[in-house]
């Protein structure tokens, strides 16, 4: 049993019971949800939109939401909305605009929201949240669904843990709505999979934290791209960016990025369960010198590879969506210790006060579009 001392800790260790209860409450809103749905078409944009780690997750699950239902879908962030809503919202269309939010206070939050309606009459929004008393959570426009996580998901601590997770997960289930049932079963085994995690990496994890080094460069491939850029961010968010870190696909990391890797770097990779994938994920793997630390998250075995630590959690295959959700827990912990090593309050890392739970400073200036049809 672990002893929870801050709130980062027990929103890392709470995210397999919490799974579960985010499946009873699409579950008890199936019917609804696939009403306020039931106007798209084939021919329909879905946008999945947010800002930092909200942002990520439309990376995490705008693929398989596209596999799931045909309709055409990607991640685009908030803040390139606010700045270039016409570049992004195409007003002949009709558009589902999914928006992620754990407070729902965010400036660029609302304004998303707001000027997607001012370019475009045909746009729908679904929004996900973890706040029942953010400013999403109780926004009045006509074709919208909001969709509150349980209480837990709304995280306390400055870096997005479980609230992550659980919108994401959220979002990959109603992409299934139609074939729900099965995701039941695949979740308790996500879940029995997470807490054999715990108990089998944890003291792994505490002790690679205290390993020194200066960069940290994160890979995936696809959708867990996504997962790549949000572990990125969860050691850089929780060392005060003390520790440098990158995040880019396997494939993409050799034209030019690759060059980030020296002697004090920690290498970090999360694998696909795809078998044609992994062939370039290894190839990469094969092809680095050296580093400080090696770290790779499967679900499917990887053998003869030059890793320090494999994470080989591949007993019970889950369902691949389910799987880059899920193989963000390791990075959240490693993070979380490492901000511990070195002497930081892993609620509230920022010494400096640069960063906030939720984003300060930005003014949301009038937009005018005269072109709306």
């Amino acid at each position: 049993m672990v002893e929870h001392t801050t709130f980062t800790s027990k929103e890392i260790y709470q995210q397999p019971e919490l799974w579960l209860e985010v499946f009873d409450l699409i579950d008890n809103q199936k019917e609804s949800i696939i009403r306020f749905l039931s106007d798209l078409n084939i021919d329909s944009d879905v946008i999945f939109t947010g800002a930092g780690s909200s942002f990520f997750i439309g990376q995490m699950v705008a693929p398989f939401f596209q596999k799931d239902t045909n309709l055409s879908s990607r991640a685009i962030q908030t803040t390139e909305i606010v700045t270039h809503s016409e570049h992004y919202i195409n007003k002949k269309r009709d558009t589902l605009l999914v928006s992620f939010a754990r407070s729902g206070n965010s400036p660029e939050s609302m304004a998303a929201v707001n000027l997607a309606n001012q370019c475009s009459s045909k746009v729908r929004h679904l929004i996900i949240t973890c706040n029942k008393d953010g400013a999403l959570a109780n926004i009045s426009i006509p074709n919208c669904y909001v969709l509150v996580m349980p209480d837990k998901a709304n995280d306390k601590s400055l870096a997005m843990t479980s609230s992550v997770t659980s919108m994401g997960l959220a979002a990959l289930l109603i992409g299934r709505l139609k074939n729900l049932e099965p995701m039941k079963t695949e979740i308790q085994k996500a879940a029995e999979l997470m807490i054999a995690f715990f108990s089998r990496y944890r003291k792994v994890l505490q002790e690679a934290s205290t390993r020194s080094y200066q960069r940290v460069v994160c890979l995936g491939s696809g959708p867990m791209q996504g997962v790549a850029r949000e572990a990125h961010l969860k050691m850089q968010e929780m060392t005060d960016g003390e520790i440098i870190c990158k995040f880019d696909s396997f494939l993409g990391f050799r034209h030019g990025p690759k060059a980030v890797v020296n002697d004090q770097t920690m290498m970090v990779y999360f694998f696909s369960n795809d078998e044609y994938i992994r062939q370039y994920e290894l190839d990469l793997v094969h092809s680095m010198k050296p580093t400080v630390l090696s770290i790779g998250v499967c679900n499917v075995p990887v053998t003869d590879t030059p890793l320090d630590i494999c994470i080989d959690l591949s007993e019970k295959r889950v369902d691949d969506g389910l799987w880059t959700l899920m193989s963000l827990v390791p990075m959240q912990l490693l993070a979380y210790y490492k901000s511990i090593a070195m002497n930081y309050n892993p609620d509230s890392p920022s010494r400096s006060g640069a960063i906030h739970r939720v984003v300060q400073g930005v003014t949301i200036y009038s937009y005018q579009n005269n072109n709306k049809k």
